[in-house]
């Protein structure tokens, strides 16, 4: 198919697509995202392909790999539509009997998702608790798209957006119509977007930049990462309405180098939108022009800050640079530059297409739309949730997480990635929006969302995202350089048994200065972990300080192991996992004796043991 001219042409294309498509037949799809791929799914899908072939099946059956579904330490993930059958943990051994349900109409129950709570065996993905409680209006369309082809795209519509902003629209009615939707960029500040884009577009200057920033580098998030690799068009279609709407003619897209599967999609999926004239010149025979192209950032934490990545795209040191040049107005090689996260990207094509006042309504009064979060940590359920802005923190971390693991109890969700704060048991059921997370010290972030039981030690929380902040630190600015270094030493002393009275409010003097006066938000940001742990668990800090104990029994200076004579039976098996031949054998059905001067307080004993015979103290 040749370059499309016009957006009859384009719904011609769409309307060929959907011809050749039999809606009744078997369509097997296997999640290809990331997550997946770790847990085997491109041998499993190879294994599809071959067994169809041997038996000579493909024309009776469709197979089809697929963006990331979200619920990726299931995977790899199975999906049979039209019936929507969701099979769990698939092995290579499993594909025969698949194919061969598929055919006789069976399921296979001993590949379903069980439900912990009523130990329901679940058929139908979109039942499964996890999904079943989300609104994945972004993130949705990973499961029926294969993220390299352009046809799966435009078989739902994609491009649409695109088509009536060209022709039904004039850049500023685009402009006042992402202003109307209040769309807060996803990134992490939650500045609106249309606001962002009007200052580019006022600013004096020639030519304007527009850059999609896929660098996210918080621990345990990867929304945007799947996002990119799952549905690539969702965001190069916004990315060429927002660049409409501003004027520019010339985009980037930031990607992390660790994201190779992400890199590859969006190479393929620009080459396919340039082939369709949706990329490139004339786009759909309009008059306007627009051209993209990839740059693979070197996995620094800072470049995801936005003069940072511009200092990157241009070949320099990825370093902050003074805020009192907004980058709208001065930002690459020093002109009028838009940049924007994945997520608000993808967003554009929904608030074209439906409107502002649909889109408004989904969200809060200051947070409109839905937000992608990385669920992960003491969860039952882990991996990408998307759910509408004021969704509650105990909705997310129950009823889609499925609550705490292990029968422990809930103790803390820190958000808002190693610069968000800790959020304690008290605000379970606060309003997720930008807002809200402010109030109680915490931030949005780019959807970062760790849980942690009763056995986490804030103390050893702050100190392991201050280490992190400090190693991703540029250290150009002495207020993040020296001040995470102090912060991370102060805090290592504490929970060393070293901390001595006066350590908490140091630490909160530190913080005062380094919000006050870090050159960017990362400096200015990196106390949140200290100051939100102090804030709600300062109990904890002062019981290492003056106690000399971790409640958590944790920080390693703190706990020691010994043995429960009486619940030891003299089995021996901790005897044999001790690394370091601390614990002697003192004969058949005898306790055994634990020599302290050997410990390495490794924990192995305590792992092992299920007579409750090792106890930490």
């Amino acid at each position: 198919m040749g370059q499309l001219k016009s957006p009859s042409e384009l719904e011609k294309a769409r309307q060929d697509i959907l011809a050749k498509i039999d809606p009744n037949k078997p369509c097997i799809t296997i999640c290809s995202g990331t997550g997946c791929c770790a847990y085997g799914s491109e041998k499993v899908f190879a294994s599809f392909e071959e067994v169809l072939k041997s038996k000579g099946l493909e024309g009776s059956m469709a197979l089809k790999r697929t963006g990331c579904h979200g619920f990726c330490e299931r995977g790899t993930l199975v999906v049979i539509h039209p019936e929507e059958t969701c099979y769990i943990q698939v092995q290579l051994e499993d594909v025969d009997e698949i194919i061969s349900s598929v055919r006789e109409g069976k399921i296979i129950e001993r590949l379903l998702y069980v439900d912990p709570v009523t130990g329901e065996k679940i058929t139908r993905e979109s039942e499964i608790p996890f999904y079943k409680n989300q609104n994945r209006l972004i993130f949705g369309d990973n499961r029926h798209i294969d993220p390299k082809s352009i046809e799966d795209y435009l078989a739902l519509g994609g491009y649409g957006a695109l088509a009536k902003a060209l022709h039904e629209m004039n850049p500023e009615q685009v402009l006042e119509e992402v202003k109307e939707s209040n769309l807060r960029g996803r990134g992490g500040g939650g500045f609106p977007a249309g606001r962002k884009w009007e200052t580019v577009r006022n600013a004096p200057g020639e030519p304007k930049y527009i850059i999609v920033n896929c660098d996210e580098g918080d621990p345990g998030a990867y929304m945007d990462r799947s996002l990119m690799e799952g549905n690539p068009h969702s965001v190069l279609e916004g990315l060429v309405i927002a660049a409409y709407a501003i004027g520019s003619h010339d985009g980037f897209i930031y990607i992390r180098n660790e994201y190779p599967l992400a890199v590859e999609n969006v190479n393929i999926a620009i080459a396919q939108a340039k082939e369709y004239g949706l990329v490139g010149e004339e786009i759909l025979g309009s008059g306007f022009s627009f051209n993209v192209e990839i740059n693979r950032g070197g996995g620094a934490f800072v470049c995801g800050e936005s003069t940072a990545l511009m200092a990157s795209l241009e070949g320099e040191v990825g370093e902050p640079r003074a805020k009192y040049i907004h980058t709208a107005e001065s930002g690459l090689w020093g002109k009028p530059s838009d940049l924007n996260n994945v997520e608000t990207f993808a967003n554009v094509p929904f608030i074209i297409s439906r409107g502002a006042d649909w889109y408004k309504q989904i969200g809060t009064e200051g947070s409109k739309g839905t937000k992608i979060f990385s669920l992960v940590g003491k969860v039952n359920n882990t991996g990408l949730v998307e759910v509408p802005m004021g969704t509650t923190l105990r909705t997310i971390i129950y009823d889609i997480g499925g609550g705490i693991r292990d029968g422990k109890s809930f103790k803390a969700v820190q958000t808002g990635g190693p610069s968000g704060g800790v959020i304690p048991e008290a605000h379970l059921n606060l309003s997720i929006d930008f807002d809200e997370l402010a109030k109680v010290g915490s931030m949005m972030g780019s959807g970062g969302m760790i849980v942690m039981d009763d056995s986490t030690c804030m103390v050893d929380i702050a100190k392991y995202f201050t280490s992190f902040l400090e190693g991703e630190s540029c250290g150009k600015c002495v207020p993040c350089r020296e001040g995470l270094l102090r912060m991370r030493q102060i805090l290592e002393k504490i929970s060393d048994g070293k901390g001595l009275a006066g350590d908490i409010e140091m630490l909160d003097h530190l913080a005062s200065v380094m919000k006050d006066s870090a050159l960017c938000a990362l400096g200015q940001t990196a106390p949140n972990p200290v100051l939100s742990t102090i804030r709600y668990f300062r109990d904890e800090y002062e019981a290492h300080i003056n106690k000399k104990k971790c409640p958590a029994k944790v920080c390693k200076a703190l706990i020691t192991y010994s043995i429960v004579e009486a619940n030891c039976p003299g089995c021996g098996l901790c005897v044999k996992n001790c690394p370091q031949g601390a614990i002697e054998s003192m004969g058949k059905k005898q306790p055994v004796v634990m020599h302290q001067e050997k410990c390495i307080k490794c924990g192995i004993c305590y792992d092992v043991c299920k007579l409750n015979a090792v106890e930490v103290g």
